[in-house]
């Protein structure tokens, strides 16, 4: 059985902004602003990825804060779960 991974749903898209990532869904007038710090660069959503593949170098704290965010991600519809091949 393959693992689930996580991507950018292709109706969605992300920018980097000074604040951190802006979301926005083409299949309405959904956004979502996300002060991320510095912590994910947009392009972190172009590939699939597992959803503990985070960048190195953070703290516990802020992979805890990163998770947290990406399954808020998962939950709106920003993100999907795919098998990963």
């Amino acid at each position: 059985m393959a693992a689930a991974g996580i991507k950018l749903h292709p109706a969605c898209r992300v920018r980097q902004e000074e604040f951190g990532l802006l979301f926005y869904d083409l299949r309405g007038p959904r956004l979502l602003f996300a002060a991320t710090k510095g912590l994910l660069a947009a392009d972190y959503f172009d590939a699939l990825r597992s959803k503990d593949d985070l960048p190195a170098g953070l703290t516990v704290q802020q992979k805890n804060l990163l998770q947290n965010f990406i399954a808020k991600l998962l939950e709106r519809g920003f993100l999907r779960e795919q098998s990963v091949c």
